[in-house]
């Protein structure tokens, strides 16, 4: 096992969540917080009426990124009051068949230009969705 790796002793939370349909049904979590149509994007031939996998996992990402920015933020003592955190997902074709690639861009208002792009790439280091992606798609920082 990775020294980056966790052992299922050491998990504190585990999301659970279902699909139905797969990218043309419904996906719902165990606690009934989230229960969502989906459906493709037109862009794939879809109606694009729901939502659709990428659509959840920038969702995903952007929050995990902006909680480890608050990590990196208070470290560093920077007020990143007011930030925001965007991640656009695309989807396209590869060798083997799909894949995603992924750009991550942060707004913080309240420090200059060389801060910032210094706590989003440390951000970068330490959010679990950076963790889990790198190495296996293109992430970008913007």
């Amino acid at each position: 096992m990775p020294s980056s790796a966790i052992r299922r002793s050491d998990v504190l939370y585990t999301a659970v969540a279902t699909a139905e349909n797969g990218r043309d049904g419904r996906v719902a979590t165990d606690d009934g917080t989230l229960d969502l149509v989906v459906n493709p994007p037109e862009e794939l031939g879809g109606s694009g009426s729901g939502t659709n996998p990428e659509q959840l996992f920038a969702a995903g990402y952007s929050a995990c990124f902006q909680g480890a920015l608050g990590v990196v933020a208070r470290q560093e003592k920077a007020d990143i009051s007011g930030s925001t955190v965007t991640a656009k997902v695309g989807l396209g074709k590869n060798g083997d068949g799909f894949g995603i690639i992924v750009e991550i861009s942060a707004a913080i208002p309240n420090v200059d230009p060389r801060t910032a792009r210094d706590l989003i790439e440390k951000a970068h280091q330490v959010c679990p969705y950076s963790k889990a992606t790198r190495g296996n798609i293109t992430v970008t920082l913007g």
